[in-house]
């Protein structure tokens, strides 16, 4: 067998995943008032089954004003946290790290699933039992033409938001995760209050846009339990999409580091005029921006993870060497391949006879490959170079 990087194990603080394969947070859109349902469980738990060291569930709202669409998961309910917690008990128990992903969409909140359209909630889908809410925003400013002009808390209001991220937290921790994202990209509102074109207040939230990043972070490590690993999602977008150039990214993430942040996990697009305010929305990519993590990686030392359109195994395998990456996450393609981790394994060299694939499948793949592998390299060498 070779020796992958992909499939060695990652640790961080106490806890410890099998391999550095991880599933990003992907929201389903799929839950009943913020409670996840059998869907869910089963969703999650195959990605467990199919080899992956961490599995993270989708993006959780911390207050129910914060949800992107009427079917998001939520944990600002204590009524919440067991539908949660028998999925990580699920994920555990079939060898991957349980993660979650907290959020808030701010001013972006109030969204059509997007199979109904993805934009505003209008009149029609109030007249089927799923109307639109007041959403919040650092400043009354509308994400665009024909959204809902957020209300702007006021400093006290935007504490208690601070206060519902660590209530949350709390809710995740009493669920059994073990690992905790929190969603500071993608123009969500941590995204909104780091950005002037969202952030036009004057209190001390306004005046440095770092401040309501930081408070979050700071109340939900207080929260989450330090044998456990805080993840933190930043956009590495380009500047002119809400991004922050190379230094202040760096900086950034020494701060966050400082306030208990383990691990950046680099989305690449996303940024805040994506959906646009005033301006036209800037053209963006969607893969990992390797060289510029790698840049914060080792000017702060704060461990990354790296998603974005990352599909072969040999490409993560060289992000890991270069020192581009200490996890790999994957979205979409874990949708088209649960099982991506395992058959990676394979393309790398890394499988013992399908040893770390499910114990229930091992005897019948072991008698597939003996009757299958034959078969293929048979048809192989019968095709014309």
């Amino acid at each position: 067998m070779s020796a992958a990087l992909l499939f060695t194990p990652w640790s961080m603080r106490e806890v410890v995943a099998r391999n550095r394969v991880a599933i990003s947070p992907m929201q389903m859109y799929s839950a009943q008032d913020g409670h996840a349902s059998d869907w869910h469980l089963a969703h999650l738990a195959r990605f467990a089954l199919g080899g992956a060291g961490i599995v993270f569930v989708e993006s959780t709202a911390v207050e129910k004003r914060g949800r992107n669409t009427h079917g998001d998961i939520g944990l600002w309910d204590d009524s919440q946290v067991e539908p949660l917690a028998r999925i990580a008990r699920a994920l555990r128990s079939n060898g991957a790290v349980p993660g979650i992903q907290l959020g808030h969409c701010g001013r972006k909140a109030g969204l059509q699933k997007w199979w109904e359209g993805h934009g505003p909630l209008t009149a029609d889908d109030a007249a089927r039992g799923e109307g639109p809410w007041p959403t919040v925003g650092p400043s009354p400013l509308a994400v665009d033409a024909g959204w809902r002009v957020p209300q702007a808390p006021d400093t006290q209001g935007v504490e208690r938001i601070v206060q519902a991220w660590a209530e949350a937290a709390a809710r995740a921790r009493d669920a059994g995760f073990q690992a905790l994202e929190i969603h500071g990209a993608h123009g969500y509102l941590i995204h909104q209050f780091l950005h002037p074109l969202s952030n036009q207040r004057e209190d001390r939230y306004g005046i440095k846009r770092w401040t309501f990043a930081l408070e979050v972070a700071e109340a939900v490590r207080r929260q989450w339990p330090q044998e456990l690993p805080l993840f933190w999602r930043t956009s590495l977008a380009d500047p002119m999409d809400g991004g922050f150039e190379a230094d202040e990214s760096i900086a950034f993430a020494r701060a966050l580091r400082e306030r208990g942040v383990d691990v950046l996990d680099c989305s690449s697009g996303g940024g805040i005029s994506g959906y646009p305010a005033n301006e036209k929305r800037a053209p963006r990519g969607l893969d990992f921006r390797a060289e510029l993590a790698q840049q914060i990686r080792a000017a702060t030392g704060i461990a990354v993870m790296g998603v974005g359109l990352i599909i072969d195994p040999r490409h993560a395998e060289e992000f890991l060497a270069r020192g581009q990456a200490d996890l790999i996450a994957l979205g979409r393609e874990a949708l088209y391949n649960p099982n991506w981790a395992a058959h990676a394994e394979l393309a790398l060299g890394a499988s013992d006879n399908y040893a770390r694939w499910p114990l229930q499948y091992r005897m019948w793949l072991q008698r597939r490959a003996a009757v299958a592998d034959p078969v293929r390299a048979s048809a192989q060498a019968r095709t014309p170079a």
